[in-house]
């Protein structure tokens, strides 16, 4: 379930999950896992580091660390974040002419919101957050994120590491992925207090 609470920090490794509108499939609708790997980019190009993931049909989990953010909140960063994924997930739609999606996107705007010019609700409003201050927790956080295509109704593929979306074949049997990610071990030697100079 979406909160929403400010993280105070400036810097930090957090487990965050944001999720599509009424759990709509809008990341295999669009084919749009490489949407949340340009967000990604975009962290790591302002030298945060992306420790693990995955992309579900619906929803992302990720463990990210923020390393000093210079007075932007890490709400505000992952806000921003989804604003740029909506933006391209609505594109691809129109570009699929996918007429009845869109109009469901646009039915899910609130009163107030369409007022202020909103078009489509493409992800729910706020994301839930969890700081990991242990290694202990970190892993837990990894399991969990690395099972979710496992489990359930998902049920996507029978081995966490045969999902191509997620970071669990570089902790499982270290090779890196789709997309590549800074073990949290490696976190342990960096300042994320620190800005980057």
């Amino acid at each position: 379930m979406s909160v929403r609470r400010e993280i105070a920090a400036y810097d930090g490794v957090y487990f965050i999950t944001f999720t599509c509108a009424r759990w709509q499939k809008l990341f295999e609708l669009t084919n749009g896992y490489d949407i949340v790997y340009n967000w990604f980019d975009c962290l790591k190009g302002k030298g945060h580091y992306i420790t693990g993931y995955v992309i579900m049909p619906n929803h992302v989990h990720a463990l990210l660390g923020f390393r000093n953010t210079k007075g932007q909140s890490i709400n505000t960063i992952v806000g921003n974040g989804k604003r740029f994924m909506a933006y391209e997930i609505v594109k691809r739609l129109k570009e699929q002419n996918d007429e009845k999606v869109l109009n469901l996107l646009s039915s899910y705007v609130n009163a107030t919101d369409k007022k202020r010019g909103k078009l489509h609700e493409v992800f729910e409003p706020s994301f839930d957050w969890k700081e990991c201050d242990s290694d202990k927790f970190i892993e837990q956080k990894l399991n969990y994120i690395h099972e979710n295509p496992c489990r359930g109704t998902w049920a996507l593929v029978k081995q966490p590491e045969d999902y191509i979306h997620s970071s669990a074949g570089y902790y499982i049997n270290g090779k890196q992925g789709v997309y590549e990610v800074t073990s949290y071990m490696e976190l342990e030697d960096i300042d994320l207090s620190k800005p980057i100079m």
